[in-house]
């Protein structure tokens, strides 16, 4: 389960596709040095996006 905490660095290291995801919700730099360092809820935060929406996008190409 992917959780709001992680890290967008260790999400992206343990399962590459969620790229697309975060690409779709409109986070283009998940390549970028502070997706490192950066929680999926920070991101959401900076980049203006729903993060229950996101959480559940993540989550729901787990299954």
């Amino acid at each position: 389960m992917i959780t709001k905490d992680m890290l967008i660095g260790d999400l992206l290291r343990q399962n590459p596709e969620k790229a697309r995801t975060l690409m779709q919700f409109g986070m283009g730099c998940v390549g970028c040095p502070s997706s490192q360092m950066e929680s999926i809820e920070e991101a959401a935060i900076v980049h203006g996006m729903d993060l229950d929406q996101l959480m559940a996008a993540l989550n729901q190409e787990e299954k």
